[in-house]
C-alpha cells in the first residue's frame, strides 16, 4: 500500500504542480523546525479505510447518494517548540471504480494537505493567561493544499489566519476562528478562481479516555459559504467533523507506549466543499465510518 502511495505521488496524478506544492509545504515544516527548535514531536504513518465516502455530483442514477470506498494513507506530524505548536498531514486518497480518474475506469487519486502553525501568545509574552477554563491565547495561520485526477480535477489553495483558544482540558482542545481565502483552478475554467473570503469555527481535540490506553481525537469545522463558485451557482454553509477512538496497541506487543494505535473512525461531511445538495445531489453529504491504524516514529 505504501509502494502505491508513493506511485501516485510520483506518477500518476497530475504532478508537477502537486510535487511543487508538497515540496513547498514540506520545505516549510523544515524551515519552521530549524527556526524554532522543537521541543517535543510526534511523527506517524497512517492507514484507514471506509466504504460510505461520497462526492459531489457523483450519485445513482435513480439520484441516490453514490457510496464509494477509499484507502487513505496518511503522513501526519506534530509539534511543540518555544513560541507555539506545528502541525502536518499529508493524505493520499485512492478511491475505488465508483469514483473514477478522469479517462479512466479505474478509482481517482487526491493528495491533500494541511498545514497549521499556533503561536501562543503567553509563550511569547510569557504571561499566564489563563482564564477560567481557557488556558491560553493564541494565533493560527497555515494552507490547504489539494489535487485530483478525476474529471472535475481539484487544485485547492487555501491560506487561513484567525484567532485561537486553548482550553483546559486533560489532553488539548483548541478552538480557532479562521478567515480562509481559497482558489481553485479545475478543469473547465480559463484561470484560477478565487472565492469570497469566509469564515470557518474550528474545534480540535485530543483527549485520553480515563485511565484506559485509550484516546479520543478529531476535528469539527464549520464552513460559511464563499460566495458564488467558479461555474456562477451559490455555495453553501458546510460541516466537517472527524473524530476517531483509538486503542494503544503497541503496549501490548511489547513497544513503546503510542507507538502502534488502531482505532475506529467516523467522518460526517455535509455539502462538501461547499457545495449544496440542492445542486450536487445526495453525493455532497456522506456519514462514513472506519478502520484506522497508525505507526508513530
Amino acid at each position: 500500500m505504501i509502494a502505491q502511495s508513493v506511485s501516485v505521488l510520483n506518477t500518476t496524478v497530475p504532478t508537477k504542480k502537486l510535487k511543487k506544492s508538497l515540496l513547498c509545504g514540506l520545505g516549510l515544516l523544515a524551515l519552521g523546525t530549524q527556526i524554532h527548535a522543537a521541543e517535543w514531536s510526534d511523527t506517524s504513518l497512517g492507514w484507514r479505510y471506509g466504504t460510505t465516502f461520497a462526492e459531489p455530483y457523483d450519485n445513482k442514477p435513480d439520484g441516490s447518494r453514490q457510496d464509494i470506498s477509499k484507502n487513505i494513507i496518511s503522513l501526519n506530524h506534530v509539534s511543540g517548540y518555544k513560541y507555539g505548536t506545528n502541525f502536518f498531514n499529508a493524505d493520499v486518497l485512492l478511491s475505488d471504480d465508483k469514483d473514477p480518474g478522469k479517462g479512466t475506469k479505474d478509482g481517482a487519486q487526491e493528495v491533500y494537505v494541511v498545514y497549521r502553525n499556533t503561536f501562543d501568545l503567553g509563550k511569547a509574552f510569557k504571561k499566564d493567561l489563563k482564564i477560567g477554563p481557557i488556558q491560553g491565547f493564541g494565533i493560527t495561520g497555515g494552507f490547504d493544499l489539494n489535487t485530483k485526477n478525476d474529471s472535475y480535477g481539484s487544485k485547492k489553495r487555501m491560506l487561513v489566519l484567525g484567532p485561537t483558544i486553548m482550553m483546559d482540558v486533560p489532553g488539548f482542545l483548541k478552538i480557532s476562528v479562521l478567515a480562509l481565502n481559497e482558489s481553485n483552478d479545475p478543469a473547465g475554467i480559463d484561470k484560477r478562481y478565487t472565492y469570497d473570503t469566509h469564515p470557518m469555527l474550528e474545534m480540535v481535540w485530543g483527549m485520553p479516555v480515563f485511565s484506559l490506553p485509550l484516546s479520543f481525537e478529531g476535528y469539527a469545522l464549520f464552513i460559511g459559504p464563499k460566495g458564488k463558485n467558479e461555474f456562477g451557482s451559490a455555495t453553501a454553509p458546510e460541516t466537517h467533523v472527524d473524530m476517531q477512538v483509538m486503542y494503544d496497541l503497541g503496549a501490548d506487543l511489547g513497544m513503546s507506549k503510542k507507538t502502534f494505535r488502531v482505532g475506529a473512525e467516523y467522518e460526517y461531511w455535509h455539502n462538501k466543499f461547499g457545495n449544496p445538495e440542492s445542486q450536487a445531489g445526495k453525493g455532497a453529504t456522506a456519514s462514513t465510518p472506519m478502520i484506522r491504524a497508525e505507526y508513530h516514529f
